[in-house]
């Protein structure tokens, strides 16, 4: 992993380096959201980030062993309790594996995305000058825009989550992983 920073984790005991990445696990019930529509915020999932500055991406192939609705592997942007982005790679109520996006500015909002067609999935996080994109890739290659959003002009760091909201628990493996200090070209194509 060629990450620019310290990691900093909210849960120590969550988190293990292996040869291809990290690993996550989650424990029971766990979340990052607050709900737009009931007075109900969730903030126990465990984090591992680091601090980041200017234009960048970062990318990782996520493949949770998913089992409860959910269940999800996040790469998370994240300034501060009232203020963080999530692209998540996440088991549906239909037992589906689903790109969701969640973008929480005082309140989460959550968008539904693309169904894929295994447990894998390569996403894809970055800032280009003042806005935020968020992309995924079922091949590492050809990268889909998922969604292009502004957070405020405030520190900002980037890296991982992961998430058990109804269940007993998740375990997640990041490969892949590769930030870089680049511009991102194209926002719709990804490239």
């Amino acid at each position: 992993m060629n990450l620019p920073a310290q990691l900093v984790t909210a849960s120590p005991e969550s988190w293990e380096t292996t040869q291809t990445g990290l690993v996550g696990t989650a424990g029971p019930y766990s979340d990052l959201f607050i709900d737009p529509l009931a007075d109900r915020r969730i903030q126990n999932a465990p984090t591992l980030l680091f601090q980041v500055e200017g234009d960048f991406l970062l990318e990782a192939e996520v493949s949770p062993d998913f089992a409860a609705t959910f269940d999800a592997g996040i790469l998370l942007l994240w300034q501060d309790e009232h203020s963080w982005a999530k692209l998540c790679f996440e088991f549906t109520p239909e037992a589906q594996p689903m790109v969701v996006s969640v973008v929480t500015q005082g309140f989460s909002d959550d968008c539904n995305g693309t169904i894929i067609s295994r447990n894998r999935v390569h996403l894809r996080i970055g800032k280009r000058g003042p806005g935020c994109v968020f992309h995924y890739s079922e091949d590492g290659t050809y990268w889909h825009l998922v969604r292009k959003f502004r957070m405020a002009d405030k520190p900002l760091h980037a890296g991982f989550l992961v998430q058990s909201p109804t269940g007993q628990g998740l375990r997640a493996d990041f490969s892949n992983i590769r930030f870089r200090h680049e511009t991102l070209g194209d926002v719709r194509s990804g490239l």
